[in-house]
């Protein structure tokens, strides 16, 4: 198909806008207080939305959870009552601007970080990483273990986290980020030195507090640097407020979102409004943890993959050599891998950049049409979840074709063989 001169001016510009977004943490609140037009009935999950009858296995039973964390329901029994005659709801995160790590479930009450585009003024929404246990909501399990870490999160943590960010007249992520990469991250699966950078841009502020909250100051800051991952859902915000910064582009063809729900693999286009193409399950590469085999592996949804979307994760991973102990490979893979992504992008951006590669830009802006010429699927780093929930292990997965062919007939019809 030839590019014709109008989607290669809308892919500049939605590229440009990508690499111009300026994401700034400016709140953490309850989700019912800052999510547009939530419902007090609503859990939200990762993927396309699909009717309840379709969810099952991990995401299912994170929905289920979910409810009844919320008190919608007291019994699981219950819960899957209201689901079935619709006095609870289930829509996906990105109908709600929010964005959701594997099962992604969010309640009303749950806390998320607020993040907004300074170019743009658009705001999205995350929920916050539940800590190290495996056993978490978001991938499947939900027992009074489970329960207790989440009023912790929304308790004890939250609440401080939220009130430095706003003494602190909010914390601009990019420059962490940029930061972040010449470290030793990717910000996908690895996230060790954006946890620690973020701990620091709040730490004057959390000492101050202490003088009035010893206790809750004590555990945030324990949690902000011992857990190397609590840094990946601003990430994933973050990467959301760039990739909705370039949406909404007539004519072009750039990848704007990328999202499991527990049945298929969807993305959005720039120039195709809101509808999502989905297709098959990518192929998955994965170490899995001792004692357990690919037999095990389960797909409950996921949204993480949006650091990909915006040349970030699996798009920088020669910039996190160290991820070799946690999914497995070598450098030299690494780097090859990373290479090929350049192929099926529109360009390098111009702020994230990888040290290995001369500080080269990271593949950004996934260009469908480029992706079906090449045959090249996006690769997106990932957590493996478990047929009987949590996590059992760390790898890659890369889309298939079948989703890339539905938008690009989508995108022919619209705009013409040309585009």
């Amino acid at each position: 198909m030839a590019q014709s001169h109008f989607r290669t001016t809308a892919n500049q510009e939605a590229h440009g806008l990508m690499c111009a977004a300026n994401p700034i943490l400016e709140d953490v609140r309850p989700a019912r207080e800052v999510v547009p037009h939530l419902p007090d009935n609503m859990i939200l999950a990762s993927g396309p939305t699909m009717p309840w009858s379709r969810y099952h296995g991990g995401q299912r039973a994170a929905i289920i959870g979910a409810a009844r964390y919320e008190g919608l329901a007291s019994t699981a029994a219950e819960a899957e009552a209201k689901l079935a005659n619709g006095e609870i709801q289930v829509a996906g995160c990105q109908d709600y601007a929010c964005v959701g790590s594997l099962a992604g479930v969010y309640s009303a009450s749950m806390a998320v970080f607020v993040v907004r585009d300074a170019q743009s003024g658009k705001r999205v929404y995350c929920n916050f990483y539940e800590g190290q246990n495996p056993r978490r909501l978001n991938y499947g399990v939900y027992d009074e273990g489970v329960h207790q870490r989440l009023l912790f999160i929304d308790r004890v943590i939250a609440p401080v986290v939220g009130e430095a960010v706003r003494r602190a007249g909010g914390v601009p992520l990019k420059p962490l980020m940029i930061r972040a990469l010449h470290m030793g991250d990717e910000l996908h699966s690895r996230n060790t030195a954006a946890s620690l950078l973020f701990c620091r841009a709040l730490m004057p502020e959390l000492v101050s507090m202490a003088r009035d909250d010893r206790h809750g100051v004590d555990k945030t800051i324990a949690l902000l640097t011992e857990d190397h991952y609590f840094f990946l859902r601003l990430s994933m915000a973050a990467a959301k407020a760039i990739a909705d910064a370039a949406h909404g582009v007539k004519g072009s063809s750039i990848v704007t979102a990328m999202a499991l729900n527990c049945n298929e693999f969807g993305v959005r286009i720039s120039g195709l409004g809101d509808r999502w193409f989905c297709g098959e399950l990518p192929e998955v590469r994965a170490k899995l943890f001792d004692g357990f085999s690919e037999d095990d592996i389960a797909w409950m949804g996921g949204e993480s993959m949006i650091t990909e979307t915006v040349g970030l994760g699996a798009f920088a991973q020669a910039a996190a050599f160290p991820l070799q102990a946690y999914q497995g490979g070598d450098p030299e893979t690494m780097v090859e891998r990373n290479l090929s992504l350049y192929e099926i992008v529109q360009g390098d951006n111009t702020a994230f950049k990888i040290p290995f590669l001369r500080f080269r830009g990271t593949p950004t802006g996934i260009d469908l049409f480029k992706v079906l010429e090449t045959g090249i699927g996006p690769l997106m780093n990932m957590g493996i979840a478990g047929a009987g929930g949590g996590q059992i292990g760390a790898g890659y997965v890369r889309a298939r074709m079948g989703c890339f062919e539905q938008a690009a007939r989508a995108f022919k019809q619209q705009y013409g063989e040309g585009g």
